[in-house]
């Protein structure tokens, strides 16, 4: 795979007579792929039915004509003004109960089947125009499902769908009355049209009524995204993709990505930083203020490879500072490149940047584009053009199979959010700090969902936080003859989110007897080194002891290659712990410094140095905000 470079552009934004020499530059940049059209539903059917396409053939032709690759996006995330007057219930609700009103994007429900028709209708109508246009080589579908906590809705919309969801899936009250354990504070329902949604309740809604309202709103997605993709099918074959964010896990993103040929993402390292990695301490966010986490961004590059069925692109790449993060720095000189570089290691097909130039109004007038407003070439061109010339010398790039997996799933995000049982336990947080410990030992790592049924050749596989066991993942232990790593928490509910007659984990020949949520401020030190956190379970094993408290309590038992983890360990005993099991499975680690990591292809390795100063990897120096590449020996 030879990589490419794109630009995310909206003509609409800026005079017809500055396209032309806009696509030149892109060109002469070494871009090769350009977005547009997501946001312009307004300028395409400023009414009803009636359509205004000149403009954007023109665009299109331009673009094309210069050598470019059209990515085209349909524009259901920014639904006009007629189309709220037509159907003003389509507008979400709030867990408060609250309209969130027009002004803004995404400002519809997924459950409104009235505005997905609608979104459906203008997708194919883009399709029909645009399906055979040779400038035309992808789709996007919509922009960033769940931006703005958009994916759940309270609304009467939602309301309906709900009840019709349940009494599919349950086909009597009496049914869904039993799996959601309703004998519990006289909850129990004669008709399905008595089922409320779980918000506004006295004190805490069911969790089994929570779990199936979460999974409702996830399907919503999926049909949403299902139905354009439906509708544009038979008039354009080009691949189809979606642009997914970091850390949103309001929707099963596997479940979208089967109705779609390519995964993408929008990495805003500095933003997410300091927006979403709220646990991270201020001394952290200040080291790294100006590069963003050193393994954030490498958690979803591989997050969405898996997504993609091993397809997948970087559409938004941060080019300097943004406008929603709570701090906006300037990125240090060199991340740009940086951060290409490195998802172009993890597999990207193409980086695109976010966005061609700045706009001087609206929302985001004050984030960075490849251009200043002025049409001055800002640093993120500079840089875009020096990954550019690069490239045409790096060659192919060719992912392998990593001997290291983690299972990821939604489904258990969601069990956490809604009983936690400790105010620090977050699924999204377990698996992403046992990915940082793997990362930080030198090792690729690859994301499964928990539907997988084969791990392949891989060496190790890591499962915690599941929720509930499947009969694919069952399978794919049961056939493994690498080494398996769960918990903790994994396999303690049901699938209806209640406690197993077993107790769990149903795993290593274990069983939980009790369950302790700890402190921020409480630590249990292990025998070995390194210490609990957050969460402690305690075990009652019939199976060889392999690691424990100082007080002598079982923290990692094991029966065969099949071990069970019952504790969320800090960095030091998650490090420790892996790589003497890494050992045992022949795979080769090293402690990486601070702030360094690498990535792995087939032939070479990709050493990135995300410190603000100069570091050091086996007496081999590293700029700051630098990388290197190093040939390495190709695996057996």
């Amino acid at each position: 795979m030879k990589p490419t470079l794109g630009v995310c552009y909206y003509p609409e934004h800026w005079p017809e007579d500055m396209w032309a020499e806009d696509a030149k530059r892109m060109v002469a940049t070494g871009l090769t792929w350009v977005r547009i059209g997501e946001f312009a539903w307004s300028r395409l059917e400023a009414k009803e039915g009636v359509f205004t396409w000149q403009w954007l053939d023109k665009a299109v032709e331009i673009l094309g004509n210069a050598g470019l690759k059209v990515i085209m996006g349909t524009p259901s995330a920014t639904p006009p003004r007629w189309v709220v007057d037509k159907y003003p219930d389509m507008l979400s609700v709030d867990i408060e109960g609250k309209t969130r009103k027009f002004g803004s994007r995404r400002h519809y429900c997924f459950s409104h089947l009235g505005f997905r028709a609608e979104a459906a209708r203008m997708a194919a109508a883009m399709a029909k125009r645009y399906g055979n246009n040779p400038a035309i080589h992808a789709w996007q579908i919509d922009n960033e499902y769940g931006c703005h906590d958009t994916t759940l809705s309270y609304s009467k919309s939602a309301l309906n769908g709900f009840r019709n969801w349940l009494a599919q899936k349950y086909q009597s009250p009496s049914a869904l009355n039993h799996a959601w354990g309703n004998i519990f504070w006289s909850m129990e329902y004669d008709d399905f049209d008595q089922i409320e949604l779980p918000n506004l309740t006295v004190t805490e809604a069911n969790p089994s009524h929570w779990l199936d309202y979460r999974r409702f709103m996830s399907d919503q997605v999926v049909a949403f995204n299902k139905a354009q993709v439906q509708a544009m099918r038979p008039y354009a074959a080009q691949p189809f993709i979606h642009n997914y964010m970091g850390r949103i896990t309001d929707f099963d993103h596997f479940t979208v990505g089967n109705d779609l040929e390519i995964a993408s993402w929008d990495s805003y390292p500095m933003g997410f930083l300091e927006h979403v990695l709220s646990e991270e301490t201020e001394e952290w966010k200040a080291h790294f203020s100006n590069q963003g986490d050193p393994d954030f961004q490498a958690f979803h590059h591989d997050l969405y490879r898996a997504v993609g069925h091993g397809r997948w692109w970087v559409m938004e790449q941060q080019p300097g500072p943004v406008n929603w993060a709570p701090y906006n720095p300037i990125p240090l000189d060199g991340m740009i490149k940086l951060w290409t570089m490195e998802a172009i290691a993890h597999g990207a097909e193409v980086v695109s940047y976010f966005r061609w130039r700045q706009a001087p109004f609206a929302q985001e007038q004050m984030h960075a584009g490849l251009l200043r407003p002025d049409s001055a070439n800002a640093q993120g061109q500079i840089e875009a053009l020096a990954v550019a010339d690069e490239l045409a010398s790096l060659g192919d790039i060719e992912h392998e199979d990593s001997d290291v997996a983690i299972i990821f799933d939604y489904e258990s995000q969601w069990a956490w959010e809604i009983q936690p049982q400790g105010q620090g336990f977050d699924y999204f947080r377990l698996v992403f700090e046992q990915y940082r410990a793997l990362r930080h030992l030198g090792l690729n790592v690859d994301i499964l969902p928990a539907t997988a049924n084969d791990f392949g050749a891989r060496k190790l596989v890591l499962i915690p936080g599941l929720m509930a066991w499947n009969d694919n993942l069952r399978h794919a232990v049961d056939h493994f003859d690498g080494l398996v790593i769960t918990g903790p928490r994994t396999g303690l509910k049901t699938k209806n989110m209640q406690i197993p007659p077993t107790l769990g984990p149903d795993f290593a020949s274990t069983t939980i007897s009790r369950v302790a949520s700890l402190r921020p401020n409480v630590t249990i030190p292990l025998a070995n080194g390194g210490n609990i956190i957050k969460w402690q379970e305690i075990l009652e094993p019939n199976s060889s002891i392999i690691e424990t408290t100082t007080d002598n309590i079982p923290v990692l038992v094991a029966d065969g290659k099949r071990h069970y983890l019952s504790s969320w360990l800090d960095q030091e005993g998650y490090k420790r712990i892996f790589s003497d099991l890494c050992d045992q499975q022949k795979i080769e680690t090293m402690d990486m410094p601070e702030g360094v990591r690498q990535r792995a292809i087939k032939g070479k390795k990709l050493i990135i140095n995300y410190n603000p100063h100069d570091s050091e990897l086996n007496g081999v120096s590293i700029s700051a905000a630098g990388y290197l590449w190093q040939e390495v020996r190709c695996r057996n």
